[in-house]
């Protein structure tokens, strides 16, 4: 695998322009996913997108309170952080109530960055197109772009216009890709659940462990170990003596990038805080990026048997949704409970990168349809007939059949328990697409169903039988 910077995209504006139903759009859901982190509110959201099979990142600003409170407020300062962050900047305005004093100010501002800005010219239904994005040139951002942010229109055009020139870029770079060896594994979680301490119990106290290759991805340290594995550290890891009691440095879109950029999450838990609502929304961007998973639990070692006891149920409560993953119970410090954690990684790594075959995969969806068939939809049964690999990291399952736009949430996740289970899956999650109307084997010579050939073979036996 190579090293790859993912691009950051910031949405940026004032109240009420829809930057939250732009960024919805970009990440193509309508429940936006959140990282509400340790140095982050609730103004600044953080989600994952993709142009074709090319992953993007989106953050989403509150918007600016007002003309005093340009650079001072709260909500305008994680504004700025955004625009800090990102690669290049999507800087909304509303096509109904035309400029604003605050838009002006926030386009004197952003004139000064030299970073991509596009011009967002949202809610331009029923308006004259030209003519209203003729009144946004004096913003000073050239060819503005027009879209309908809650309708969906417009938004493809957008996204593939502002990642041309970085797409490009990464395309025709000059520079050499860094390949990094083995298994590539990031540790995530949230400041002072011990990443830097195991990842120093893992390569030893007197290494060290810093990375500074070119091509790394941006504040992330990228750490070759042992010929099978790449650690991709989010926390700044020194040398153990180097390490002091201060706060790590955590930045969420740090993190985010190494899960990206990752075969293997493991998330680490602090036992003595438990499950965090900052905990599940990590979770939820490591399953939403399809990464295989390990799930540790650090700092066992302080609580008593009652709390351990505790602990586990809640564990059990919440990450019903990542049941896939293990468990491991760990004292990074004292270093016990360290070493089954690779273990964890190889087969997760394994499951994840395992080659199905479709005679294998419709087996089992008949099996799966012959334990507990789909429901009816206004009479008519949904029917899945064949099943086929659509990729890996994470196993991607094609399912083609009729009516299967109506298969039900409740259902794909039996099936997706069903198709672990058979497959004997560990840590990695499985993708489920279906498909109306096509037939895979359709317009291939000499290829049948296993269903198939079946038929036929029982057909020759009969009319051998015959005679």
């Amino acid at each position: 695998m190579y090293n790859k910077e993912i691009p950051v995209v910031a949405i940026v504006g004032r109240p009420n322009v829809g930057k939250s139903t732009l960024f919805n759009a970009l990440t193509q859901t309508m429940d936006a996913l959140v990282v509400d982190l340790p140095g982050t509110t609730r103004d600044r959201q953080y989600g994952e997108g993709r142009l074709g099979d090319k992953p993007y990142i989106v953050i989403d600003t509150g918007g600016i309170g007002g003309t005093d409170q340009i650079v001072d407020s709260d909500v305008t300062k994680q504004s700025w952080q955004a625009v800090n962050e990102a690669d290049l900047i999507l800087f909304v305005v509303d096509a109904k109530t035309g400029i604003t004093s605050l838009d002006v100010t926030f386009a004197k501002e952003l004139r000064k960055i030299s970073k991509p800005i596009y011009l967002v010219v949202n809610k331009i239904d029923g308006l004259d197109v030209q003519i209203t994005l003729s009144d946004f040139f004096s913003l000073g951002f050239a060819n503005p772009v027009p879209i309908s942010a809650s309708k969906r229109r417009g938004i493809t055009k957008l996204i593939t216009a502002a990642l041309a020139d970085f797409m490009l870029a990464e395309e025709i770079s000059d520079e050499p890709a860094v390949r990094y060896p083995g298994i590539h594994v990031a540790i995530v979680g949230q400041p002072n659940v011990g990443k830097s301490t195991l990842v120093n119990q893992i390569l030893g106290e007197e290494r060290v462990i810093v990375s500074s290759l070119s091509g790394t991805t941006r504040d992330s340290i990228y750490i070759p170990f042992n010929e099978e594995y790449t650690l991709i550290d989010t926390a700044g890891v020194r040398r153990k003596a180097r390490i002091d009691n201060t706060i790590e440095k955590f930045s969420v879109v740090k993190t985010l990038r190494a899960i990206e950029a990752a075969n293997v999450v493991v998330l680490i838990i602090d036992a003595t805080r438990g499950v965090t609502d900052q905990d599940l929304h990590l979770l939820d961007f490591i399953v939403e990026a399809g990464r295989a998973l390990v799930i540790v639990v650090n700092k066992w070692d302080a609580l008593d048997a009652e709390e351990k006891t505790a602990i586990k149920k809640t564990l059990n409560y919440r990450l019903q949704f990542v049941d896939f993953a293990v468990q491991h119970f760990i004292s990074a410090i004292r270093g016990s409970g360290i070493k089954s954690i690779f273990t964890s990684i190889k087969k997760a790594y394994k499951s994840a990168m395992v080659d199905l075959s479709t005679p294998v995969l419709t087996k089992i969806l008949e099996e799966i349809v012959t334990a507990h068939q789909p429901p009816l939809v206004q009479g008519r049964r949904i029917k899945l007939r064949y099943a086929h690999s659509g990729g890996q990291n994470p196993p991607r399952i094609i399912i083609h059949g009729n009516q299967t736009d109506h298969v039900p949430t409740s259902y794909k996740r039996y099936m997706i328990n069903a198709f672990i289970q058979r497959l004997r899956l560990q840590g990695t999650p499985v993708v489920l697409q279906f498909k109306t109307g096509e037939n895979p084997y359709a317009g291939k010579k000499n290829i049948l169903t296993p269903r198939q050939q079946r038929k036929r073979e029982r057909l020759r036996k009969y009319v051998r039988k015959k005679g």
